[in-house]
C-alpha cells in the first residue's frame, strides 16, 4: 500500500504538524490503497502564509515569464501520463483506458489551450482610441485557494491551477481526498517545473477540515471550488466573512432534447454519454427528453444500448465502466435507484444491486427508466452514477419547459436536424453551456453554469479572467 502522508509547501514535501491517517479506498476491491495525512490548522496556516509571502514576487513576474512556467508545467506533465492514469484509475475507478486518455487527456488540452490563451491575453491594454490615457490592467486576485472533486481529477486541477498560475497568483490546492495520489503527482509536476517556492502548496485535508479552514482563512483572496451544489453552499457562508472572490462550479442535472427529426444515432449517442465515467459527470445528459412521435423506439434503443454496456474492475484493460467512487456514492445511487422505481417510472434496464458476477466493489448496473414524469425524485436529484431518466414531450414549447424546471443550469444538449430550431432552443434554454447534435464544445470555451449549478467560468481565456482583478489607471502617458 502506497504512503503518501507529506504535504507540499514552500516548495518542499513536508511533514504534517500532526499525525492523521486516512485511507483511500480502491472502488474495484473496496481494500485500502494507499494511506494520507488529513491536514489541520496549522498545515493550512503554513501553505497559507508560503503562498502570500510569494504573491509580491510572482505577481509581478512578466507575462512572459509566467507563460513560460506554465510551458513547463506542460511538458512536465506529459512525462507523467501513465504514473496520473494508473493513479487516478486505482483511487477513483477510472477504466485504465479512459484513464490514460479522457482521465489524463483533459489536463493536457487545458494546460495547452491556456498556453494559448495567455498568448493573446491582453493584460495591459487602452481603455480606447478615444481615451489612451486610461489604462486598464489585468492583476493576480492574490492568494487562491483551489477545492477540487474526485470525478475528473486532472481536469478540475488543471483548469484551476492552469489559469491561476499564468495570471500570477499562488495557491494552496486541497485536492479530494477519496483521490488524492493523481495531485500528489502533480505536485511532483509543479516541483519539477522549477516554480519559486510557496506559488503552489499542496494540503490534503476533508472538506470539513482544510476546506472549511481555506474558504475561511483571513489571508485568502479567492476560492475555487469544484463540487457538490451543498458543498458550494457551505463554502460561500465560510467565505463570506472576509468577503473573498468564490467561483463555483457545481451540479447539474442536463436535458438531453431529442426531437423526431434528430439524427439516428442520436439516442445510442446520449446513453453512452450519460454511461461515461460511470455517470459520475456534472454535465452528464441525465433526463432523455423525446419528442411523442420517436418515444418508444427511443425507450426500446436506449434499453438495448445499456443492456451492453459492460461493468468491470478499473485495471481492466477494454472499453467498460468502473465502479463509482465510494460506498457512501453507491448507497446513494441504490436508494434513488429504488426510488424510481417505488415512484412508479418504468425500469427498462439495470435496476437496483451490483451487476452479475460482481460481489465485491462499488459496481452500479447500468440504468435506464421509461415513463419518467418531471415530479419524480429521479428527474430532479443529480444521481451521480450511471442512471438514465427518459421524459416524453409534445411540442418544443413543452421540450424547454421541462428543461428549465430544475435548480440547476450546467449543461443541456438539443437533437434536431432543423437549424432554426436548435438555434432557438439553444437561446431559450437556461444553461451555462448547450451542446447540439453531439458536437462538442471547441478548445478553450468557458465552461460553467448558472443556478444553482454554481458562478464563473473555466477553461481558455475565460478561465483566466476568473483569476484577475480589473484595474482602471488613469493619466497614462501614451508616449
Amino acid at each position: 500500500m502506497l504512503e503518501k502522508r507529506q504535504f507540499y509547501i514552500d516548495g518542499a514535501w513536508v511533514d504534517p504538524a500532526e499525525a492523521r491517517d486516512h485511507n483511500v479506498i480502491d472502488p474495484s476491491t473496496e481494500d485500502p490503497c494507499a494511506v494520507i495525512s488529513l491536514g489541520g490548522q496549522a498545515d493550512t496556516d503554513r501553505a497559507v502564509a508560503a503562498a502570500r509571502a510569494a504573491l509580491p514576487g510572482w505577481m509581478a513576474t512578466p507575462p512572459e515569464e509566467r507563460l513560460a512556467a506554465l510551458e513547463r508545467v506542460y511538458a512536465e506533465y506529459r512525462k507523467r501520463s501513465e504514473d496520473l492514469a494508473q493513479a487516478m484509475s486505482m483511487e477513483m475507478g477510472a477504466p485504465i483506458e479512459l484513464a490514460r486518455t479522457s482521465q489524463f487527456g483533459a489536463g493536457l488540452g487545458h494546460l495547452k489551450n491556456f498556453i494559448a490563451a495567455a498568448k493573446a491575453f491582453e493584460w495591459e491594454k487602452p481603455l480606447s482610441d478615444e481615451h489612451p490615457d486610461t489604462m486598464i490592467r489585468h492583476e493576480a486576485v492574490g492568494v487562491c485557494a483551489l477545492i477540487t472533486p474526485w470525478n475528473w481529477p486532472m481536469n478540475q486541477i488543471t483548469l484551476k491551477v492552469g489559469a491561476a498560475l499564468v495570471a500570477g497568483n499562488t495557491m494552496v490546492l486541497k485536492p479530494s481526498e477519496e483521490s488524492p495520489i493523481d495531485a500528489m503527482i502533480f505536485a511532483e509536476v509543479m516541483d519539477a517545473a522549477d516554480l519559486p517556492k510557496g506559488v503552489f502548496n499542496l494540503v490534503n485535508g476533508d472538506g470539513a477540515g482544510v476546506g472549511t479552514q481555506l474558504s475561511s482563512h483571513k489571508d485568502v483572496d479567492m476560492v475555487s471550488f469544484t463540487g457538490s451544489t451543498r458543498a458550494g453552499i457551505a463554502i460561500s457562508k465560510a467565505a463570506a466573512d472576509t468577503l473573498k472572490r468564490v467561483h463555483l462550479e457545481l451540479g447539474g442535472k442536463g436535458a438531453n432534447l431529442i426531437f423526431e427529426d434528430a439524427d439516428e444515432k442520436a439516442v445510442k449517442r446520449g446513453v453512452l454519454h450519460m454511461m461515461n465515467n460511470s455517470g459520475q459527470s456534472c454535465n452528464a445528459p441525465s433526463r432523455m427528453m423525446v419528442q411523442a412521435g420517436r418515444y418508444d423506439a427511443a425507450v426500446e434503443e436506449a434499453a438495448n444500448v445499456a443492456s451492453k454496456v459492460t461493468v468491470g474492475p478499473a485495471s481492466q484493460e477494454g472499453r467498460h465502466i468502473g465502479p463509482v467512487v465510494n460506498e457512501t456514492q453507491w448507497t446513494k445511487i441504490q436508494d434513488l435507484i429504488q426510488k424510481g422505481i417505488d415512484e412508479g417510472a418504468r425500469l427498462v434496464a439495470g435496476g437496483v444491486g451490483r451487476p452479475e458476477g460482481l460481489n465485491k466493489g462499488f459496481y452500479v448496473r447500468p440504468t435506464v427508466f421509461a415513463d419518467v414524469t418531471p415530479e419524480m425524485t429521479i428527474a430532479r436529484e443529480e444521481i451521480f452514477g450511471p442512471v438514465l431518466s427518459i421524459l416524453k414531450f409534445e411540442t418544443e414549447e413543452e421540450a424547454v419547459a421541462m428543461a428549465n424546471d430544475t435548480v440547476y443550469g450546467l449543461t443541456n444538449y438539443v437533437q434536431s436536424s432543423d437549424t432554426e430550431r436548435r438555434h432557438r432552443l439553444a437561446r431559450q434554454l437556461r444553461s451555462g453551456m448547450v451542446e447540439m447534435n453531439g458536437k462538442s464544445r471547441g478548445p478553450g470555451a468557458p465552461f460553467g453554469g448558472v443556478k444553482a449549478s454554481g458562478n464563473g467560468r473555466e477553461g481558455g481565456a475565460w478561465g483566466i479572467h476568473d483569476f484577475v482583478e480589473v484595474k482602471a489607471i488613469s493619466g497614462w502617458s501614451a508616449e
